[in-house]
C-alpha cells in the first residue's frame, strides 16, 4: 500500500514553502535513490512513493503533492493512463507530472505529453539535472530541451493523425494573432522565452505575456500542449520550422 509522509512543517516567515515531490517508479531501487537525491535538497520534500499508477493517482490526492515524477513503465496502471487521471482531476489541477523515460527505446511520449505531463527526462540523467528539472516544471514552465524535442516531434508527425505539410491551421489557432504564432513557432523548436524575445526583438516579458496569451486562447496547460499543438496544426514542420518571424 503507497504510504504518504507526514505533511511537512511551515515554513519560516518569508521562505518558500518546499516543492512537496510524488515519486512513482515500478523499480523500488530507483525509487530510493530518487527519494535520496530529492531529499538532499533543501527546497524539497518527497511526500510519497507510488509503485503502481493506480497508487500515484491514489497518492497524488491524498499527499498533497506539487508534483509527481512519473516512470512510463508500471505495473497495473501505466504511467501515462495515471498521468492522464490527474490532469483530469480539478481536485488537482496544480499538480504538474515530469515524465521518466528510457526515450530511445520508448514510444510513447507524445501520448504522455497529450495526456498532460509538463515535460520529460530521461532515467539517466545526471542528478543535478533532476533536481533543475522537478524545480522548472514546478515554477510552471515545461521541460522541452532542444535535443529531446527534435525527437518528440518526428514522433508527433509519425502518428496516423498528424496532418500533412501546408494543411490549415485549425480555427484555434486561426485566433491567434501574427506575432503570437510567430511566437508559438519558436516554442515549438524547443527555444525559452529569453531566446524567443531574442530572436523576434522583443523584451523576455513581452514574450511571456505572448505565451500565456497563446496558452489561453488554445486552452494549453503549459508549453508542452503548445509545442504539440504547433506541429499538429502544421504551423511547424521538420522541413519548415516556422512561418518566417
Amino acid at each position: 500500500m503507497p504510504l504518504a509522509s507526514d505533511p511537512a512543517p511551515d515554513p519560516a516567515p518569508g521562505a518558500a514553502a518546499p516543492i512537496r515531490v510524488l515519486l512513482a517508479d515500478d523499480q523500488t531501487l530507483v525509487r530510493s535513490a530518487f527519494a535520496m537525491l530529492v531529499s538532499s535538497a533543501r527546497d524539497m520534500d518527497v511526500v510519497g512513493q507510488a509503485g503502481t499508477g493506480r497508487e500515484a493517482v491514489e497518492l497524488a490526492r491524498t499527499a498533497r503533492a506539487d508534483l509527481v515524477v512519473m516512470d512510463i513503465r508500471m505495473p497495473d496502471l501505466d504511467g501515462i493512463e495515471a498521468t492522464r487521471r490527474i490532469a483530469a482531476d480539478e481536485d488537482l489541477a496544480g499538480v504538474k507530472v515530469l515524465v521518466l523515460t528510457t526515450y530511445d527505446t520508448d514510444e510513447h511520449i507524445v501520448e504522455a505529453l497529450r495526456a498532460g505531463a509538463s515535460g520529460f527526462l530521461v532515467k539517466d540523467t545526471r542528478p543535478a539535472e533532476l533536481l533543475d528539472a522537478i524545480r522548472t516544471v514546478a515554477a510552471g514552465e515545461s521541460l522541452l530541451s532542444p535535443g529531446p524535442t527534435a525527437r518528440l516531434i518526428a514522433r508527433v508527425l509519425r502518428l496516423p493523425e498528424a496532418p500533412q505539410p501546408g494543411v490549415p491551421a485549425p480555427a484555434a489557432l486561426a485566433a491567434l494573432s501574427e506575432r503570437e504564432r510567430q511566437v508559438l513557432a519558436l516554442v515549438a523548436r524547443g527555444l525559452n522565452n529569453a531566446e524567443a524575445a531574442q530572436t523576434l526583438g522583443l523584451s523576455p516579458l513581452t514574450t511571456k505575456t505572448h505565451v500565456s496569451r497563446i496558452m489561453g486562447k488554445l486552452g494549453a496547460r503549459d508549453r508542452a500542449q503548445l509545442v504539440i499543438a504547433a506541429y499538429e496544426s502544421g504551423l511547424v514542420t521538420p522541413t519548415c520550422r516556422s512561418e518566417s518571424p
